[in-house]
């Protein structure tokens, strides 16, 4: 189940929390993965531990921003793995301390949403230019803070995630219509333990601690817990497999309960 031979796979954001998860489990699958951060030891390190439990990495850096960089991390996949039938665009960033829209900044908000929704634009683009002969998988990392409204994040982040749900859906239908062969969903993550969910101590309510902070969080989430990377990634790899053919232009939500309270 959930087996991605032969495949091979970009992975953004690919140094820490979910985008190493994921870059893992593909390995794990038997996917080949190109590991890309703007954090270059970070992507180094996750490409170091997939090729010592004997799968096929490597690493490189990248601001998904540049355009141009798009270009040379497609290229070096297909030189050194020889297609691209993958990309998880899961690169991003938080909106924690951002909520107050009267004392917010333009120049934060394009920020984060040149990295969470223009750079998913970027890699949409070029991956289907490369997968429409031969079809692929295309899997944007969203956020339930893309389907409702979160407090504690702001209106970029709010809205950065949602325009990925939505462009996600657009690129799906106009796949389809053309009859590449390429799905396209996004994944909706609850709150996940991560590096990026400790920003928010001393920002979110009162609390001062990581152990508020995780109970404050888990009383958000029916399921009685958060999530942690490894729930992510096997969503990412189940849609990177070809147990997900039938699914394309949807929502796949891994959120322990959050949006059904």
């Amino acid at each position: 189940m959930n087996r991605v031979d032969e495949k091979v796979a970009i992975v953004t954001g690919g140094g820490s929390g979910i985008g190493e998860a994921s870059s893992e489990l593909l390995a794990e699958g038997g996917a080949s993965v190109v590991v890309t951060d703007i954090n270059e030891e970070a992507a180094e390190h996750t490409a170091d531990i997939i090729k010592q439990r004997g799968g096929r990495a490597f690493s490189m850096h990248q601001d998904v921003t540049d355009e141009g960089r798009w270009q040379d991390v497609v290229e070096a996949a297909a030189s050194k793995f020889g297609k691209l039938n993958v990309l998880v665009n899961n690169a991003g960033v938080g909106g924690v301390g951002t909520d107050n829209i009267e004392e917010s900044s333009f120049e934060d908000w394009r920020n984060i949403m040149s990295i969470n929704l223009d750079a998913v634009y970027l890699g949409c683009k070029k991956a289907v230019e490369v997968m429409k002969e031969e079809g692929g998988s295309i899997i944007n990392i969203s956020s339930v803070m893309g389907i409702v409204a979160g407090v504690g994040v702001g209106p970029a982040y709010n809205a950065s995630k949602g325009g990925v749900r939505l462009l996600t859906k657009q690129v799906a239908v106009y796949c389809g219509t053309l009859g590449y062969k390429i799905r396209v969903n996004s994944v909706h993550p609850g709150f996940i333990w991560t590096p990026m969910i400790s920003t928010a101590i001393g920002v979110v309510g009162d609390v001062t601690t990581e152990e508020e902070l995780k109970q404050m969080l888990i009383m958000r989430h029916p399921i009685g817990r958060l999530g942690v990377a490894e729930d992510i990634a096997k969503g990412v790899r189940y849609l990177a497999s070809d147990d997900a053919s039938f699914m394309t232009g949807s929502e796949l939500v891994i959120d322990g309960g959050y949006t059904a309270v």
